[in-house]
C-alpha cells in the first residue's frame, strides 16, 4: 500500500483514481542534446511521495540532481551534467565534469586526489578515478507493481576495462517505492579479470542550499575520527555544524569510523532544523566501513560531501598505511547496498534514530 497526500491506498483503490500509473510514479527517459552535456542522457524519475530525481546513463548511472517537494537536496555546479566524451583524466581534469548532484560514484580501482601507486600501475592516477565518466549499458527502466508496492527502477552495467589489466563490471540497480520518500541502490561489481584488482569505492553525495545552510548538523555515531592534513584525532565539535558561504575557499576533510546499529547497520544524517528537512543514508558496515565528510562552506560552491565508501577519500598510500586498501579477486563478486531517505518535519527528525 502506499502513502500518499495523507492517505494510505490500496491498490485497487489508486486503480481507480488514475488513468495509469506514471500519475504518480514513473521513470522516463531523456536525451541532452545540447554542449557538453551531449551524451549524458537522462533518466527522470518521479514519485508522488514529493522525492524526484534524475540519473544519467552516461555517467554510470549516478544521480545528478534530486528534490523533495520542490527543494533540492544537493549542490548543483557550474560545470552542468558534461557527458562522458569531454573526460579529463589527467590530473583535477575530474572536476572539469563534476555536476556535484545527490551521488557521484568514485572508483572503482582509485578513490583520492592525483596519486602513483608504485605498486600497482605505477602511473598517475587521476582524480576520483574513472567510473562516473563511464557510460552504463544495457539500460532498463521499469514501473510495476510487486505484491502491495509499486517499485521504480533503472537498472545498467558500467565496465571499467583496460586490455592487459583492469576488467571490472559494475551491474547497479536504483529504486523507489511509491509512497516512500527514499531511494536505494544495489550495485555488484565483478572481477572478471585473471588477477585481483585494488577495490576502491565511494559515494560522493553533496547536499547543497537549502538543505544545508548556517545551522545545518550532521548526525553520526563516529568511533574515532580523524582531519586529513595531519591525520590527527578530532571530536564532533570539528565537523558537526555547518557555518555560513565563506568568502575564502577553505577545504575541511575528516574520515569516521561509524558505529553500526543492532542490525549491522551505520545510519547517518544531514538535518537542517529550519527548514525541518533532513537527507539520512543507511548501509551495512560490513560492506561500507568508513564515512568521509567533506566540508567546501565557500561563497559559490557552498557543497559539503557526504561521502560513505570502503575506503577513505584520501588515496591508495593513506588507506594502504591504515590497512583499509581492499582488493577483489578473480572471479570475485562484491556488493554494495544503500538507502538514501528525506527527513520531512519537526516529528520525524525527532523520533530519528542515528
Amino acid at each position: 500500500m502506499a502513502h500518499l497526500f495523507g492517505h494510505t491506498y490500496t491498490r485497487r483503490e489508486l486503480l481507480d483514481r488514475v488513468g495509469d500509473m506514471s500519475q504518480v510514479a514513473h521513470a522516463r527517459k531523456a536525451e541532452l542534446t545540447e554542449g557538453n552535456e551531449r551524451g549524458a542522457d537522462l533518466v527522470e524519475v518521479f514519485n508522488a511521495s514529493g522525492l524526484c530525481f534524475s540519473v544519467l546513463p552516461g555517467r554510470a548511472l549516478d544521480i545528478a540532481s534530486a528534490h523533495y517537494k520542490g527543494m533540492s537536496l544537493c549542490y548543483r555546479s557550474n560545470a552542468g551534467d558534461v557527458g562522458p566524451a569531454f573526460y579529463d583524466p589527467q590530473g583535477n581534469g575530474w572536476l572539469r565534469g563534476f555536476f556535484g548532484g545527490l551521488v557521484v560514484t568514485c572508483g572503482m580501482t582509485f578513490v583520492g586526489h592525483p596519486e602513483t601507486d608504485p605498486e600497482e600501475e605505477n602511473e598517475e592516477l587521476g582524480l576520483h578515478g574513472r567510473l562516473s565518466f563511464l557510460a552504463a549499458k544495457n539500460v532498463a527502466t521499469d514501473a510495476a507493481w510487486e505484491g502491495d508496492d509499486y517499485v521504480v527502477r533503472v537498472r545498467g552495467k558500467i565496465r571499467e576495462a583496460l586490455v592487459f589489466g583492469t576488467d571490472l563490471e559494475l551491474t547497479r540497480e536504483i529504486s523507489t517505492v511509491l509512497g516512500e520518500k527514499s531511494l536505494r541502490i544495489y550495485d555488484r561489481i565483478h572481477n572478471h579479470a585473471p588477477k585481483r584488482s585494488p577495490l576502491m569505492y565511494v559515494y560522493h553525495c553533496n547536499p547543497g542550499f537549502p538543505l544545508l545552510d548556517t545551522g545545518t548538523r550532521f548526525v553520526i555515531h563516529s568511533e574515532k575520527t580523524t582531519e586529513w592534513l595531519e591525520d590527527r584525532e578530532v571530536g564532533p565539535e570539528r565537523y558537526t555544524t555547518a557555518t555560513a558561504p565563506a568568502a575564502e575557499p577553505h577545504d575541511e576533510v575528516f574520515v569516521h569510523r561509524p558505529r553500526a546499529d543492532a542490525d549491522g547497520n551505520v545510519r547517518i544524517a544531514l538535518i537542517n532544523d529550519t527548514l525541518k528537512l533532513g537527507l539520512s543514508w543507511k548501509f551495512p558496515k560490513t560492506e561500507i566501513p568508513i564515512v568521509n565528510q567533506w566540508q567546501h562552506f565557500h561563497r559559490g560552491t557552498y557543497v559539503t560531501g557526504i561521502e560513505p565508501g570502503n575506503v577513505s577519500v584520501l588515496g591508495r598510500a593513506w588507506n594502504r598505511k591504515h590497512g583499509t586498501l581492499q582488493y577483489i579477486e578473480p572471479d570475485q563478486t562484491c556488493t554494495f547496498h544503500m538507502e538514501i531517505g528525506v527527513l520531512d518535519g519537526a516529528e520525524e527528525i525527532k523520533n530519528y534514530k542515528g
